[in-house]
């Protein structure tokens, strides 16, 4: 069994709160350089991790190193077959990861924008994108995106969106910055049923990727809502299950510390990726 965590109830109504919450956690991955779901303390390297969500070594070879911190919950930007000149758009880019693969699809003639609110990712970022012309961070929330109205070809988010309480106001901010017939690839956490107390009102479990998240009918209603069109599920898996050998340690330790197994939310918390487009 692990150690038992020093668990802190969170108010999930409290969205100030929530904010404060996931950038102090965030602030302390970018400055440590270690996440929730990479190095010793979960069972495997970021590269291990990053491979075994669907990266491509290829891909991960020519990152600066301290760009990948092992988070997220899939892959999405290999789903987005970007184009050389498109504008592009990265909802929580942390230390760069996507943000600068992206910045090589793209090229010269294309613009890659990061959208992160939390400082010290933003400064890791741009250091890893340090002589990169064609790419910049900046600082803001999901909710109100420092991005011109219908300005961007594609944007991403890879297990961000989750993290935010009010995600109907993050689909409409999507909508209103992509250009007409724009698209999106995400990767994120949804729900297929309800959780364990001890977890959903759980600070690290909210952090971890899983308290925040929705349940599937309310979440892809809203994006319907904000006039995000033809959704195409891509992947559609057991979130706990797929990050078994490099699973959110925080999850895990509150399930152990109040005697609930693996069996009993094993396909609740689901990863998927899904494809959406503006009409």
């Amino acid at each position: 069994m692990r150690d038992k965590p020093l668990q802190t109830n969170l108010d999930p109504s409290d969205s100030e709160a929530v904010v404060r919450t996931v950038r102090e956690r965030y602030a302390g991955i970018a400055n440590t350089g270690s996440s929730c779901c990479g190095g010793s303390t979960c069972g495997g390297t970021a590269e291990a991790v990053a491979t075994n969500l669907g990266y491509e070594s290829v891909d991960l070879n020519l990152l600066p190193e301290g760009t990948n911190l092992g988070l997220g919950c899939g892959a999405p930007l290999q789903h987005l077959e970007l184009e050389e000149g498109e504008a592009f758009l990265d909802l929580g880019s942390g230390a760069g990861i996507d943000a600068l693969i992206a910045a090589q699809q793209v090229g010269l003639t294309g613009r890659v924008i990061g959208v992160d609110m939390t400082p010290a990712m933003l400064a890791k970022a741009r250091d890893n994108a340090a002589g990169q012309d064609n790419i910049e961070f900046r600082e803001g929330r999901l909710e109100e995106l420092p991005v011109n109205d219908a300005s961007v070809d594609a944007v991403t988010s890879n297990c961000v969106i989750n993290l935010v309480p009010d995600k109907a106001v993050v689909f409409r901010e999507i909508a209103r910055v992509l250009k007409p017939g724009g698209r999106m690839v995400i990767s994120d956490v949804i729900l297929d049923g309800e959780l364990p107390d001890a977890v959903s009102h759980d600070v690290l479990a909210y952090v971890g990727c899983v308290a925040g998240a929705e349940k599937r009918e309310s979440y892809f209603q809203k994006l319907a809502d904000a006039g995000l069109t033809d959704l195409e599920i891509l992947k559609d898996v057991d979130f706990l299950q797929m990050t078994e050998k490099a699973a959110p340690a925080e999850v895990l330790a509150i399930m152990d510390s109040a005697g609930i197994s693996r069996d009993d939310v094993m396909g609740i918390v689901r990863s998927v990726t899904y494809r959406a487009k503006k009409g």
